[in-house]
């Protein structure tokens, strides 16, 4: 079992963990100072792992691993959710880190934008499959504060560099990392995941269009209210969806603005930000459906017409059974009992490096199940015993 330095490891993330530091927790978007910053943080351990660093033009960060194969790829990203917590990616990488500095021949990874303050969506590790178009990066924009993505990279000296794919053939698998973002293995008292499958997102937005009036002087029976269209409608659809999703399936409004916002004017228009989740595709296609059925029920009973717009939707992805098992043994040798197989709620990098080679994923513990938030923490010793079993799923792996 190759001898992974827990301490050099824990002391890496709290070092990373120092750059961009906001609360408990850290504040990292994308092509912020701070986040370029943890980029050249992470080259530089690369390079002291014994590995060749490189950053490519969407802000990918790769170490290359120079001795002969066969090889794994293992890593997550770095960049972090507005005044967010300091493990959500960074667990991954800085383990690709652990796996290198034992020896392992691991190419470890960094990609860009999981978090999705770009709207391309998983522009890092969609880019590094082939994915993502030059078209699609000139019409990205920063979903926060609207500034172009080709601005962003300029801005980060990233414009002129050229945008790196994963070599084909190099690698046995993709392993990530992660903390759970849920409370199933704090509450079943158990120590690691094996994920099963990776959720699909679908997002929609919803644009109801009434009219604008005064607030005082237009009767209620006069009233085309976009904004009570609008709550109605949700309502419906929490109503109707327990009836048809899956067993882990989660629905989520994001965002509900109302034209003009003003307390004295009836809003004319409302704009819904709404997503589902599952890792099944007759599921997904299922709420689908019933959510289409409720926009046109809404445009026959309600006097504001709902229009359903797709903004974007993935592809379920399924763990590999290889990878799965190399995981579970190493799980049931150095935690007997301790651990359990379980699907991933979240979206990953991982979902889009299944699609050109085997992917897997380990879990520990989210204390409180918080995620998201500058509260996020887990136990050293989960972490510690993470990075153990992905050292010895590894080893397994490349063994074979």
């Amino acid at each position: 079992m190759p001898e992974i330095d827990t301490q050099a490891f824990l002391r890496d993330l709290h070092e990373l963990r120092g750059i961009g530091r906001f609360r408990t927790g850290v504040h990292r978007p994308t092509y912020s100072a701070q986040d370029m910053e943890s980029r050249r943080w992470l080259m530089r351990r690369l390079e002291e792992c014994g590995l060749h660093p490189s950053i490519d033009g969407v802000g990918n960060v790769l170490g290359r691993h120079p001795g002969a194969g066969p090889h794994l790829l293992v890593g997550s990203h770095i960049e972090s959710q507005n005044e967010a917590g300091w493990l959500d990616g960074a667990l991954g990488v800085v383990a690709g880190i652990a796996l290198a500095r034992a020896g392992l021949p691991v190419d470890v990874c960094a990609f860009a934008d999981e978090e999705g303050h770009f709207d391309v969506g998983f522009l890092g590790s969609r880019s590094a499959i082939g994915e993502v178009s030059e078209a699609e990066i000139d019409g990205s924009r920063n979903r926060t504060d609207g500034t172009p993505l080709r601005e962003a990279l300029a801005s980060a000296g990233l414009a002129a560099l050229p945008r790196m794919q994963l070599e084909a053939g190099r690698y046995r698998g993709f392993l990530e990392m992660h903390i759970e973002q849920g409370t199933q293995l704090e509450s079943a008292a158990l120590r690691l995941g094996i994920v099963t499958g990776i959720v699909a997102i679908w997002q929609w937005r919803i644009v109801i269009e009434g009219e604008q009036d005064h607030a005082g002087g237009t009767t209620m029976a006069e009233r085309r209210d976009a904004g009570l269209t609008a709550v109605r409608l949700l309502a419906a659809i929490d109503q109707a969806f327990p009836l048809v999703c899956g067993e882990r399936s989660t629905w989520t409004t994001g965002r509900i603005s109302l034209d003009p916002g003003a307390p004295s004017i009836i809003p004319g228009r409302a704009e819904i930000l709404f997503q589902f989740r599952d890792v099944s595709m007759p599921v997904l296609e299922r709420m689908e459906a019933t959510l289409r059925a409720l926009i046109r029920e809404s445009n026959r009973r309600e006097r504001c017409r709902a229009t359903l717009v797709e903004v974007s939707r993935a592809t379920p992805a399924l763990c590999d059974p290889g990878l799965m098992g190399a995981l579970s043994a190493a799980a049931e040798a150095l935690c007997p009992g301790g651990w359990q197989t379980m699907p991933s709620g979240a979206g990953h990098d991982a979902q889009n490096v299944a699609k050109v080679m085997p992917a897997a994923m380990l879990f520990v513990p989210s204390i409180g199940g918080i995620s998201h938030h500058w509260a996020e923490d887990t136990k050293e010793e989960d972490l510690a015993l993470g990075v153990r079993v992905l050292g010895a799923a590894a080893e397994r792996l490349l063994a074979g």
